[in-house]
């Protein structure tokens, strides 16, 4: 009975697992943050965005990557487990005794599913909510520091629906020097704005935030049928409507998987329904990659080249995340540019890592 249904056996290899699960997944997320941490630093030397909020953003961005942290997490799990079993002779062991390829590698694709569980709901759910937390506190933080989106001596779009160029940036003081400014806002005659100096003001009303650009010493150039030439000592831009603070518009990331699928039965533009076709199947082939890298781990774990891989199971989980990512983001990108279907092109690497762990495992185990 002990070979038909091995208990404890499969229960030792399963239970064996989950401590490198967990460091696995403080282990991918600390070089995530530290990442950010690097990133976001800027924020608080350059243009004085308080440390409680960096720290939110990253918390946000923490959040929306764990879909893809979780796959990343059980392989570094298994590689690492049945490494460690593969050089203490253990699975030589198991062999010896009788049991079959299927009652090894079994608790390995129990963690897997029940990881994927657990990816599909962050993914569905969770993800989308950080990723949208993320784009409101960003585009609050673009508002009350609306500075920090213009960068020195480049020409920056986005801000507010505006071009805008300055020579010199104070993104402390909100003072900008030698300002250009392209408005397309008004209609089919674009205004073209020069400054001397602009300073960011915000005002607090009984109607809500306002945000304008008090500009100084400079001109409006209005090019239509006649060109109009326009000088002014104080010229206000109005950046933000008190009646309404505008937010960032949802992306396709912030959307949950109902979300997703109601888009898609609407009249969508090409493009918007390339890009919720993707995220349909992108939310599903990221979850469901676990239980491949369950098996890809058992079968690279098990190697007959395995003395070392429980020092180096971080680097090559790490060169297999790597590899993977790589191939999806070239599936991905066959599918927004229409050279696939969404259908097959982000099912592509799980198939090609699916076929690679079946082929290693009947090596091995043969």
């Amino acid at each position: 009975m002990k070979l038909l249904f091995p208990r404890k056996a499969t229960q030792y290899l399963f239970f064996e697992m989950w401590p490198s699960l967990i460091i696995g997944i403080v282990v991918f997320l600390s070089i995530m943050i530290m990442f950010q941490a690097i990133h976001y630093t800027e924020f608080v030397l350059i243009h004085g965005v308080s440390i409680f909020v960096v720290l939110q953003m990253m918390s946000y961005i923490c959040i929306s990557f764990l879909p893809a942290l979780l796959p990343m997490a059980l392989l570094f799990s298994v590689l690492i487990t049945y490494g460690r079993l593969s050089q203490d002779s253990e699975i030589v062991a198991l062999k010896a005794s009788g049991y079959s390829m299927w009652w090894i590698v079994s608790p390995a694709v129990v963690l897997g599913i029940i990881v994927s569980i657990i990816s599909a709901q962050t993914s569905f759910y969770l993800a989308p909510w950080g990723n949208r937390q993320f784009e409101i506190l960003f585009s609050r933080m673009d508002q009350s520091k609306a500075s920090s989106t213009i960068r020195e001596g480049t020409f920056s779009e986005g801000f507010f629906d505006l071009v805008v160029y300055a020579n010199e940036v104070d993104s402390k003081t909100g003072v900008l020097k030698k300002l250009f400014i392209y408005d397309e806002k008004g209609g089919d005659v674009p205004l073209t704005i020069v400054s001397r100096q602009g300073k960011l003001i915000q005002e607090t009303t009984p109607e809500g935030r306002t945000m304008f650009l008090r500009l100084l010493d400079g001109a409006i150039h209005r090019q239509g049928e006649t060109h109009t030439k326009i000088k002014y000592n104080s010229f206000d831009v109005r950046l933000l409507d008190p009646a309404k603070e505008n937010l960032r518009e949802k992306s396709a990331a912030s959307y949950t998987i109902e979300e997703v699928t109601e888009r898609l039965a609407t009249n969508l533009s090409k493009d918007d329904r390339k890009d919720m076709e993707v995220e349909f199947h992108k939310r599903w082939a990221v979850s469901l990659v676990c239980i491949v890298f369950s098996l890809l781990g058992v079968a690279l774990g098990t190697s007959a080249n395995s003395r070392q891989q429980k020092n180096n199971g971080l680097i090559l989980s790490l060169l297999v995340v790597v590899f993977y990512w790589g191939i999806y983001l070239t599936a991905e990108s066959s599918a927004r540019s229409g050279q696939l279907p969404a259908s097959v092109a982000i099912w592509i690497p799980n198939g090609i890592f699916l076929g690679l762990s079946f082929w290693r495992l009947k090596k091995i185990w043969d």
